[in-house]
């Protein structure tokens, strides 16, 4: 009975000191896009040009990674300032009282090699709501520039304008309901 507890012991102590490690976008070669389909015949990509995300995880294999992101909704741009401006107004996103968008995961569940169902609280236009996409680890480098370790992740999936109230009078024939979401990410260990 003692070893068992002893060993028990240990095996709390091991867990307790389970090093958490923290990693950050590399803004040069990270990106956050979005495609809705237009009058239904045609994508209209864009994207928003300041985000920030942090991992923390304390398994090389990031299977219990935590992803925070925030992104600055005033940073959208799809490329046609007319239609910036118009995502930007009380019509869409309402920047002027929303100006952030955030999401943290709540779990990550293994779903093939390398891949995982990320599912987290997306918050946006003040409405926030659990959302699941999936995740590709692509791999662990050591940079060839800076000397630190880099990771590669892309993260697919689709959300529904509407369940955020996002663009609620504009007819989904106008602008889809559902809006495909692509990041790419390359992230550096933090020291």
């Amino acid at each position: 009975m003692k070893k068992l507890l002893f060993a028990g012991f240990l095996i709390l102590q091991a867990s307790a000191f389970a090093q958490t490690t923290t990693w950050k976008n590399d803004k040069a070669h990270s990106k956050l896009t979005f495609t809705a389909t237009h009058l239904l015949v045609s994508d209209v990509d864009g994207l928003f040009k300041n985000f920030d995300v942090t991992i923390t995880t304390t398994k090389p294999d990031f299977s219990d990674a935590v992803f925070e992101l925030s992104a600055d909704a005033t940073s959208i741009s799809t490329e046609v300032d007319m239609r910036d401006n118009d995502l930007k107004s009380p019509h869409f996103f309402d920047v002027a009282n929303f100006p952030k968008i955030t999401f943290k995961s709540t779990s990550i569940r293994p779903n093939g090699p390398n891949k995982f169902l990320l599912t987290g609280d997306l918050t946006m236009h003040g409405v926030t709501k659990p959302v699941t996409m999936d995740l590709l680890y692509r791999g662990t480098i050591d940079h060839p520039m800076n000397k630190k370790k880099d990771a590669g992740f892309k993260l697919t999936g689709t959300l529904k304008r509407l369940d955020f109230n996002i663009g609620a009078n504009t007819p989904t024939a106008a602008v889809s309901d559902e809006i495909a979401i692509k990041a790419d990410g390359e992230f550096i260990k933090q020291d």
